[in-house]
């Protein structure tokens, strides 16, 4: 896939979990990611910034990152972008703030949603580099995400949670 495929990817990625929050009345700012939104004192940090902010009542935020993706064709896992992955790192590390990852596609019709933080990549992963880029990437079993469906709310990640403490 070319840039432009990639980023179009992405949007509706992110558009159909705009439509998932909005079902269920889940509260969220959608980070725009032009870059004159972006602190220029955040470089030194190396951090990356994150697609939304989602609010929830009485108990905080969770900082996503919604990719459009699905697992690798011959394995049940994910490759996920080593370098983006630390960068949402040094967010947690710098400022306390966890980044998840969310990611769908296509093929589930974006009923089922995978949910892992950021920082659990690096610890129940697997680095890799890629023989076609060269790009290093860490490859996660699927059974280390959490599933949510489109009919479920975001009850069902917070009951999922303790899982990764």
């Amino acid at each position: 896939m070319d840039k432009k495929e990639i980023e179009r990817k992405e949007r509706l990625a992110e558009n159909e979990f705009k439509k998932w929050l909005d079902r269920h009345e889940i509260p969220y700012w959608y980070i725009q990611q032009d870059v004159g939104t972006f602190s220029r004192a955040l470089k030194k940090y190396m951090s990356k910034r994150p697609d939304f902010v989602i609010l929830i009542p009485h108990v905080g935020f969770i900082l996503t990152d919604v990719e459009y993706k699905r697992p690798a064709e011959k394995y049940r896992v994910f490759h996920i972008n080593e370098e983006e992955t630390k960068q949402y790192s040094n967010l947690q590390e710098y400022f306390n703030m966890q980044v998840w990852y969310v990611f769908s596609h296509e093929s589930y019709h974006f009923n089922t949603w995978f949910w892992i933080p950021a920082a659990k990549v690096i610890e129940c992963g697997r680095s890799y580099r890629s023989s076609k880029t060269g790009e290093k990437y860490i490859s996660v079993p699927i059974e280390k995400f959490i599933m949510v469906s489109v009919t479920d709310d975001i009850g069902r990640l917070l009951s999922e949670m303790p899982k990764f403490f």
